[in-house]
């Protein structure tokens, strides 16, 4: 990858033959010089020699007297010439002695002595020193105004300062890279999307002659992680044409105009290189939507609008495509949106179960893993995880494995990765006992009704109660496939087992000793319960109308499109959902205390268990009968693969 500023040399060099400076420096260079200068005269003005006749004085080899204001007016008579510049006085007494004073301006006492015959004259004119100092606060004022104004009219025209622009150099990296689509797995639907674009650049000649109009933009939208710079480098790649990538904040400064200049310096760049791709990662930081009431921020809304011409001005065809890359498209200024612009808006979503392991599996080649890691287990226990998850649990596990002294990962590395970033790292706490005990209570009430409802609701994986970050303990459930919806049934049986652990501290401990343990356990239940009912649709009371929570940047607000007496409704219906799901759980674990007791007292003597485990622990080592729903699962399962 070159430098962009080695490439702006070249350019420049071809561009700009006879550039001539923009004469800042010269500027700043008379500016203290005639500073100086002021100071100097300042400064000789402000002694005594500065208004002495030097010559007079010489030649008579004695230096003049000083009199004083009083002494002036004193010995008026003797005085035979006096001249006058300002407050400074020098002349001849009648006996040729040479004088020097500093008086007051005075019209008649002047009179009086010209009366008396004394010769005055009064020296209005001026040195060059003082002359400088007129005009030189002037001159310069003018000045800075004019270079100023030249430089913002130069800025609209395409050339602001250019020492400005290279004291705030665009970090630009370019070059022809090496990443193909076989480097970005887990979004085969989105490469697809994108492949066109190849197409695009490789056979332009072959959609032109049907009139089809090459895309001059593609906006890449997703949560963070999900490979949107990985991918639009990968269709540079693919295309094998120069690839220009820059960050929407390095167009912002605190120079007004500087935003423009750059974006018109980009422009011409990719425009010199064509055909060529120019990606803007984090677009929202320049294109904004615009308002009628942002009078502080017009150097960014005059930005996003060099982009907008730029990207379909008066030269349509530029041969540059143009792709963004945004966590926020609802920010974007609609103009940027429409079609000519970004014509094409590609949302890049978290991966599924297929591709999160197509994204292991890519990322496994560059570590080394122990043959008994299986690839779809970690792949099914990490629901949520983007691309750049992926590869940090990967790394995760190959920094623990070195601390242990392994040549290679091992499946208990990959467990420890994986609670590591979903729950944070391990806390060495001092636990009092009963704490210790109340906790495995409560894991073995999750890990216990998870069991009661397995047909229906995730398998269990494992439950601990290591304490990590804010958690004393877990219960971790693995997914046999990804879900996109939940019937009414899941949603009761995850209220059930979420309230669980809270009502086996009161059925083992007594409804005195529960604590805020279960804090967490009933925050994600009572936003399960109000999403079904507000939301899904699931309440029979509330009915199918969608009454959405409001709430900006995290604080509570009303429902919206409900009345006082329907979000009455909501909260009533929300109690009794949870009521129910914790009425549920209270009976499953007070019918089989015995078991529940067995299954805590095996967590505080191994502090983990395994999902196998625990249904040994529960059913014994019967083999538990497969119910029809489970059978019926299995069988979709086996079809679908």
């Amino acid at each position: 990858m070159k430098n962009l500023n080695d490439l702006k040399k070249s350019n420049n060099k071809a561009k700009y033959p006879h550039q001539k400076r923009d004469g800042s420096n010269w500027f700043l260079i008379i500016f203290g010089a005639l500073f100086c200068a002021m100071i100097v005269r300042v400064f000789f003005s402000s002694t005594d020699f500065n208004t002495t006749p030097f010559g007079t004085a010489t030649q008579q080899n004695k230096a003049p007297i000083e009199l004083t204001f009083s002494d002036i007016v004193k010995r008026g008579a003797d005085i035979e010439t006096m001249t006058l510049k300002g407050n400074n006085a020098t002349g001849t007494l009648s006996d040729g002695t040479k004088y020097t004073a500093t008086i007051t301006y005075d019209p008649e006492m002047l009179k009086s002595m010209s009366d008396a015959g004394t010769s005055i004259t009064i020296d209005t004119s001026k040195s060059w020193f003082e002359t400088i100092a007129t005009f030189a606060p002037l001159i310069l004022t003018l000045l800075f105004i004019v270079w100023i104004f030249r430089g913002l009219r130069r800025g609209g025209a395409g050339g602001i300062s250019r020492s400005l622009i290279g004291q705030n150099p665009t970090k630009i990296a370019t070059g022809k890279p090496k990443t193909t689509f076989a480097d970005v797995a887990g979004i085969d639907s989105e490469k697809q999307e994108l492949s066109e674009i190849v197409d695009f650049l490789k056979n332009k000649n072959k959609y032109q002659s049907l009139g089809a109009r090459v895309p001059r933009g593609v906006l890449l939208s997703g949560q963070p992680g999900t490979g949107k710079t990985l991918l639009a480098r990968a269709i540079a790649g693919e295309a094998d044409v120069p690839f220009f990538a820059a960050s929407g904040s390095d167009f912002s400064g605190i120079i007004v105009g500087l935003g423009v200049a750059k974006i018109k310096e980009i422009f011409e760049m990719a425009k010199r290189n064509a055909p060529c791709i120019l990606f803007i990662d984090e677009i929202d930081a320049i294109g904004q939507k615009r308002s009628t009431h942002s009078y502080n921020d017009q150097d960014r809304e005059q930005t996003l609008n060099q982009l907008l011409i730029e990207m379909d001005g008066f030269a349509n065809d530029t041969g540059i495509i143009v792709i963004g890359a945004t966590n926020r498209v609802d920010m974007l200024d609609a103009a940027l949106l429409r079609p000519g612009r970004f014509d094409r808006q590609v949302y890049i979503d978290l991966p599924d179960m297929a591709g999160r392991r197509e994204i292991l599996d890519l990322y496994a080649k560059r570590v080394k893993i122990s043959d008994n890691v299986n690839m779809q287990d970690i792949a099914r226990g990490t629901t949520g995880f983007s691309g750049a998850d992926l590869e940090n649990l990967l790394n995760e596990a190959a920094l623990h494995a070195v601390r242990n002294k392994r040549d290679k990962i091992a499946p208990e590395d990959i467990e420890e990765a994986r609670d590591k970033i979903t729950m944070g790292p391990r806390k060495i706490r001092k636990m009092r006992p009963e704490d210790i005990k109340l906790t495995a209570y409560h894991e073995a009430g999750h890990a216990f009704v998870s069991l009661m409802y397995e047909d229906i609701a995730d398998p269990i994986h494992k439950a601990t109660i290591i304490p990590r970050g804010r958690a004393l303990g877990m219960v971790q459930h693995l997914p046999i496939d990804d879900k996109v919806s939940m019937t009414l049934a899941e949603v009761r049986a995850n209220l059930s087992i979420a309230l669980a652990g809270r009502c086996a501290e009161e059925i083992f401990f007594g409804s005195d000793k529960i604590t805020t343990g279960a804090e967490s356990d009933i925050a994600m239940a009572t936003r399960l319960a109000r999403y079904s009912i507000t939301t899904a649709g699931l309440s029979k009371k509330v009915g199918l109308a969608a009454i959405n929570q409001v709430g900006t940047f995290g604080t509570r607000g009303a429902l919206e499109n409900a009345s006082e007496k329907t979000a009455e409704i909501v909260d009533a219906e929300i109690q009794d959902w949870l009521n129910a799901a914790h009425t549920d759980a209270t009976k499953h674990l007070t019918k089989n205390k015995k078991t529940v007791e067995k299954l805590a007292n095996e967590l505080l003597n191994r502090e983990t268990l395994t999902g196998e485990e625990i249904r040994n622990i529960v059913f014994g080592n019967k083999e538990k009968k497969e119910t029809p729903k489970k059978q019926v699962k299995k069988n979709a399962t086996s079809k679908k693969q």
